[in-house]
């Protein structure tokens, strides 16, 4: 493919290329290589230069959540040497039947091992328990303050939106812990099976994942436990190339960017 090795970042309303200097303006960082959509395919290549290290964090509820909702963009962000942390809340402990609380969270812990070790992102457990996680004061102090240590530039986690409640206490937290923060990275929020999970979710930021597939799919397959290859071809199969074809490329992840703005959202530094 042509344009193997860069990753688009398109918004759904976007109608002109991004030049290099609206690019800087906008996101505050220097570009590196990246393709815009100008209305429909073709795709138009946009200027090139070196970036600073960015820090990422993603924060889901669940090991397999970060890796349905973002894997590809969290690997293209590695790729592009950037620093990547993926933050479970839980080790999903309630995942599996027949099977205990630890040994289960013992399984998923270990998957999830495997999933960022695939991404290339280094993996944390919050500390809560799947089933049962709560959004207190305490909590909300330990994630501002995991945040503060982390000191990201780009916070991704679940759409707020959404029918699992541990998704909604692991995005509320972020987003409490977001807002605690002195200088505030940008904040994303991802879709997971969306319909029967997310709900109601209209993406304003696009990344063509098309690159970088079969690590997205090889992340979600090492959750043997949750039956990855079951999640990838019932939802995020079907996500990706819905999300693509908005795009106008062979596979997306969409996201939607928490700001004032309606449009033109870019993911800085990729």
């Amino acid at each position: 493919m042509a344009f193997a090795g860069l990753l688009c970042i398109m918004s759904a309303m976007a109608h002109n290329t991004v030049t290099r200097r609206s690019f800087l303006k906008e996101a505050g960082v220097v570009a590196v290589p990246l393709l815009v959509a100008v209305q429909a395919p073709p795709l138009a290549a946009a200027a090139t230069e070196a970036s600073r290290q960015l820090k990422v964090i993603c924060i889901g509820g669940h090991p397999d959540d970060p890796e349905s909702g973002c894997a590809g963009t969290l690997s293209r962000y590695v790729e592009l040497g950037h620093s990547v942390t993926v933050l479970y809340l839980t080790r999903g402990e309630r995942g599996i039947r027949d099977k205990g609380l630890e040994e289960a969270g013992k399984i998923r812990t270990a998957e999830g091992e495997k999933a960022c070790q695939i991404m290339g992102a280094r993996p944390r457990f919050f500390g809560q328990i799947d089933g049962a996680t709560e959004m207190t004061h305490a909590h909300v102090d330990a994630m501002t303050k995991l945040l503060a240590e982390e000191q990201p530039d780009i916070i991704f986690t679940h759409w707020p939106v959404d029918t699992h409640m541990d998704h909604q206490v692991a995005s509320f937290l972020a987003i409490r812990g977001w807002m605690a923060l002195g200088e505030r990275p940008r904040l994303y929020f991802f879709e997971v099976n969306t319909g029967s999970q997310s709900q109601g979710f209209l993406p304003n930021t696009y990344v063509d994942v098309t690159a970088v597939l079969e690590k997205k799919k090889a992340a979600l397959f090492a959750h043997v436990s949750q039956d990855g290859k079951g999640i990838w071809r019932e939802h995020h199969e079907i996500i990706a190339q819905w999300r693509g074809r908005e795009a106008g490329v062979a596979a997306a992840e969409a996201f939607v960017r928490l700001d004032r703005t309606t449009s033109k959202s870019k993911l800085p530094g990729i």
